[in-house]
């Protein structure tokens, strides 16, 4: 008001009412924020939250509030003390500071005094916290606007396509390596630590917390960044002199740990996005360094040599099909409504196999017209990408490409939820656009079209997992769990973590080709399951069908509890003999 609306607008609107009110107002919300102050000082000292680090920073930036707060009421305080104007009630924290000044023998000549050295204080204070917020974390005060309005609008499972021929580096080894949006991205971290909390591997005890990943790489920039300003050539200038970002400030244990569930992302405030900028540093691990876990080498050579992790010839891609009738793609010679992914996993394990089974007996039962690729099909390169290597992943993904494009089908019907992200959203890079629908939301429209008939009851408790690359990364929850509701006697019971606060199984990021010691992940999530005292853990992954049974026989509980895909429950209900 003296600043600006008085000089300029003769403007006067600090009287009457509006004072009183905005006074009460400015007192209650101040004595708020002190014992918000406390509360916070009382967490990081006493409490000590494993996932919220003390650093000097949060220390002085606590302090200072807490210091601009008090100052702020003594100095209203000694100004009621000296004046006493009789609407001193409606500034009750001032008015009980200057009850509190009085009855200490505080003469108005003194208070003046204290006043005068008081408000100074105050003031340098305040303008020396104002010059050190920049410098501080408080500065995503400014950065994490910005990264909620330039968050990605992209489909949430896709990773950027790497332009191979045209790179000058593979993934990030140095700062500068990353985009401008996930440098800003650093600087908008809060340090809650909401992300670690729900991080897999920050809660089996692996390496990775993902904000320290975050505040690692900020540390990073801010040492760095100014010799790479100052220096045409930075990345020379600052590699010889300063530790290696890859390896020495994110350690690989850091990065191997990953499974991208996207728990960390659906649990930020500022939409900072984690994955992304760990799987650059993967890619510059693989595809730079060749510095992986022992375990991948294999993986890598199997996608390379027989286009599938277990390294199994393409001629058995097919086997699965022995006494079935399923229609092959180069046979069918017309268009069909479902081009069936079979899947990897779906052609080769034995577990998934009976998946595969199930849902070709259930789409010849509701008439359906479909037809495999069979041994035209390859690894749709996901587990290549997630682990890094980008390269092999845009070799796997053109060959798949080239074979989709000679065949005609409306839509692709997959039984994977990796097979589902990757051939949905990222084909896409590649020119295409299938319309992909995953088998959950198939069988849903089946039964509620009446194309399906579920006569058997099943007397079973069942509680469903939700895959991440299902739920998170493309947003399907309810068909999966209608499909579940639908079945006769089922009861379905949620577990405490589910849909999109739900619980990786720990083999996404192309963990399931590498070891894990314990505690694992899958056990931690079966151990979850098993609470609810169900029959069945339903899952619609094989990675996740997987991990979840080798929970169960790990701990031992493989006579009171099973892992079914959600297809297997179906056609038990519907109750059809096997072809």
């Amino acid at each position: 008001e003296v600043d600006i609306t008085r000089p300029l607008f003769s403007l006067n609107f600090l009287k009457s009412t509006f004072y009183l009110s905005y006074s009460v107002t400015l007192d209650i919300f101040g004595v708020l924020a002190i014992i918000g102050i406390l509360m916070a000082g009382y967490r990081r000292m006493f409490m000590k939250p494993v996932n919220l680090k003390n650093r000097r920073d949060d220390a002085i930036i606590l302090t200072s509030f807490l210091v601009i707060l008090l100052t702020g009421f003594l100095i209203e305080g000694l100004r009621i003390g000296v004046t006493r104007p009789p609407w001193e009630a409606w500034s009750p924290a001032g008015k009980i500071t200057a009850d509190l000044l009085a009855s200490l023998g505080m003469t108005s000549g003194s208070m003046r005094q204290i006043h005068l050295f008081t408000w100074w204080f105050h003031l340098v204070i305040s303008l020396a916290f104002l010059a050190y917020m920049p410098y501080s974390k408080l500065f995503h005060i400014f950065t994490t606007p910005l990264s909620i309005f330039f968050q990605s609008l992209e489909p949430k499972g896709i990773l950027k396509k790497m332009e191979l021929e045209e790179a000058d580096h593979f993934g990030a080894s140095e700062i500068n390596h990353f985009s401008w949006k996930q440098l800003m991205e650093l600087d908008a971290c809060t340090e809650c630590g909401r992300c670690s909390d729900v991080c897999p591997a920050t809660l089996t005890e692996k390496a990775l917390s993902p904000m320290e990943v975050i505040v690692e790489l900020r540390d990073y920039l801010s040492l760095t960044g100014p010799a790479m300003l100052s220096s045409k050539n930075g990345e020379k200038q600052t590699g010889s002199s300063i530790k290696k970002m890859v390896g020495n400030i994110v350690q690989d244990e850091e990065l191997w740990g990953c499974t991208t569930c996207r728990a960390c992302q659906q649990a930020c405030p500022v939409y900072i996005e984690h994955i992304p900028t760990i799987i650059e540093m993967r890619r510059h691990l693989v595809l730079e360094e060749s510095r992986f876990p022992t375990e991948v080498t294999n993986t890598f050579k199997n996608l390379e040599v027989n286009g599938n992790p277990w390294g199994i010839s393409a001629e058995d891609r097919e086997k699965w099909t022995e006494g079935l009738t399923v229609p092959t793609m180069r046979e069918t010679g017309g268009e069909v409504d479902y081009l069936f992914w079979v899947g990897c996993a779906g052609a080769y394990d034995a577990r998934h196999q009976k998946v595969s089974r199930a849902m070709v007996q259930i789409l010849n039962a509701a008439g359906v017209n479909f037809a495999i690729l069979g041994k035209e099909e390859t690894c749709n390169g996901d587990p290549a990408r997630r682990i890094g290597n980008e390269y092999l992943f845009q070799i796997l993904a053109e060959q798949n490409v080239e074979t989709l494009k000679r065949y005609r089908f409306k839509k692709i019907l997959t039984t994977c939820p990796h097979c589902f992200n990757t051939l949905s959203n990222e084909y896409r890079q590649f020119g295409t656009d299938f319309e992909v629908v995953h088998h959950t939301r198939l069988l849903d429209e089946l039964i509620a079209n009446n194309k399906i008939k579920l006569h058997k009851e099943i007397r079973s408790t069942v509680t469903y997992h939700d895959s991440c690359y299902l739920g998170r990364h493309n947003d399907i929850y309810d068909a999966p769990r209608r499909v579940v509701q639908a079945i006769p006697g089922v009861t379905l019971k949620e577990m405490p973590r589910n849909r999109e606060n739900g619980f990786c199984c720990g083999a996404g990021g192309g963990r399931m080709w590498m070891e894990e010691p314990h505690p694992k992940v899958n056990h931690n999530r079966i151990e979850e399951a098993a609470g609810l005292n169900p029959n069945v853990v339903t899952s619609a992954c094989p990675f996740c069908a997987t991990m979840l049974s080798d929970a169960i026989n790990e701990t031992k509980r493989q006579e009171s509890l099973e892992n079914r895909d959600i297809s297997l429950l179906v056609l038990e209900a519907m109750d059809i003999s096997n072809e």
